[in-house]
């Protein structure tokens, strides 16, 4: 008995696993007979449009299935100091609604419908870091597949925040994220997944992407994470957007003219340390370089210290160190031609015998038989005669006059120490000069190079 009774109910599960199947794959709600001759007829379709306010499906357990991708078409602005990137795409959705759907056969051959959007469910699938309103135009239809699939696209002119680091500029590179989740829907109800490889989607972009502005597409890559709020978890997908700049405008406008001015700067010091036009070169050269900053301030970023802008600083006060050797030398000139106090000797070992001992001359005064054939500043190239150095003294002639006649034997030799001493401060002060240029250009090729390799980096 109890065996009749279970194969009796073994007999009814079977059967009604069978219509179900049936009615799932054999029956279809929309009868569209005739659609070839009258067109589509909308009372076929409007048991599905009145249920457009509730979710598609026969089961409330059962979560949708979303399929998203996009087409990023063009990169429009990347604002540094908003942290804003603007850009324009086209959003695709993919789902599936199981009471929208008909048989091919029975409806003239017709696999594909388009649809007022108005009139469908759609899903409310938004951006995070989306920072403005949606300006998604109205009126947009939505293809209707027989097998109850449905595909929505729209464009969006889309204002994402975007966490920049222009430390590199003009040489950097952007990765910015566009985070796809629900607003309402939980992974209980709603399932996000991919419509096209992420590799699909990279290439596609790139090859709609208008790429003749300041910004290039790099790649696009993708990651599936789960986030929680409160007590709902939501499904995400989380796009990375890596862009680059195009350097070529900056580099032409901002790095080439300041490269120009300091390497001027830097042959200045060719120019005679005695000449009266090496400071007031070199004071032109430094109030041209604050016009030019002032010029280009408009191109370089707003927020934030990139490092251009430190490159900017630098080549400044590497142009007014520049300055104040030259008003330092020009200081030792002067010294020597009016009143050159006795040199160190710790300077006179360091400066003449330690950077060019042969060229030096020595410490010791001259004696009485060979003064006359000491170095005098009259034999280096570019200072004064002795006479305008130190001025001219009373001969011996004039000292007889004067009631002095031990001074006509001791003039000579005061002359020839003063020469003598005016000869050791030139020195000096040349000296001094091509030591300071050698650090000069030192300091200036370490800090290019450093830049340089900090750019590439």
């Amino acid at each position: 008995m109890e065996r009749g009774w279970l194969h009796g109910e073994g007999f009814f599960l079977c059967l009604i696993l069978h219509l179900l199947h049936q009615g799932r794959g054999g029956t279809f709600p929309i009868n569209c007979s005739g659609f070839d001759q009258h067109g589509v007829n909308p009372a076929a379709f409007q048991a599905v449009f009145d249920r457009k306010a509730f979710r598609p499906v026969t089961n409330f357990s059962v979560p949708t299935h979303v399929n998203i991708s996009f087409t990023l078409s063009a990169i429009l602005e990347v604002d540094a100091r908003l942290q804003l990137m603007t850009s324009f795409l086209w959003l695709n959705m993919v789902w599936y609604n199981p009471f929208i759907r008909w048989n091919p056969e029975e409806c003239g051959g017709i696999k594909k419908l388009s649809i007022a959007t108005e009139n469908l469910w759609l899903p409310d699938i938004f951006i995070e870091e989306f920072m403005d309103m949606d300006q998604t135009p109205p009126g947009l239809m939505a293809y209707v597949n027989s097998d109850g699939h449905i595909k929505y696209s729209k464009p969006m002119r889309m204002v994402s925040i975007c966490k920049l680091d222009i430390f590199y500029f003009p040489f950097d590179e952007q990765n910015c994220t566009l985070t796809f989740s629900s607003f309402i829907y939980t992974v209980e109800n709603m399932v996000l997944g991919m419509e096209q490889d992420v590799q699909e989607i990279s290439k596609t972009s790139q090859n709609v992407v208008w790429s003749k502005g300041e910004w290039v597409l790099q790649g696009i890559h993708q990651r599936m994470k789960m986030t929680t709020v409160g007590t709902n978890e939501y499904n995400q997908i989380v796009f990375y957007v890596a862009i680059r700049r195009r350097p070529t405008l900056y580099v032409i406008n901002l790095l080439v003219p300041s490269s120009f001015l300091v390497a001027i700067d830097a042959l200045s010091f060719y120019l005679p340390a005695e000449s009266e036009n090496r400071a007031p070169f070199k004071i032109t050269l430094l109030l041209g370089y604050n016009v030019f900053l002032l010029m280009m301030n408009d191109l370089l970023p707003i927020s934030g210290t990139p490092l251009i802008s430190v490159y900017f600083a630098l080549c400044l006060s590497l142009m007014v160190v520049s300055l104040l050797e030259t008003i330092f030398i020009t200081y030792l000139l002067h010294l020597a031609a009016t009143q050159p106090p006795p040199l160190p000797r710790w300077l006179h070992s360091l400066l003449l015998h330690c950077t060019s001992p042969r060229k030096c001359c020595p410490v010791v005064a001259p004696q009485r038989g060979n003064s006359g054939q000491d170095l005098g500043p009259a034999h280096l190239p570019g200072t004064k005669e002795p006479v305008e150095l130190v001025g001219k003294g009373p001969g011996p002639r004039e000292a007889e006059l004067s009631g002095c006649p031990g001074s006509a034997s001791t003039q000579p030799e005061d002359e020839a120490q003063k020469q003598h001493l005016v000869s050791l401060w030139v020195q000096c002060s040349h000296m001094m000069d091509s030591l300071l240029f050698r650090l000069y250009l030192l300091f200036l090729a370490t800090s290019i190079t450093t830049v340089i390799v900090l750019w590439n980096t």
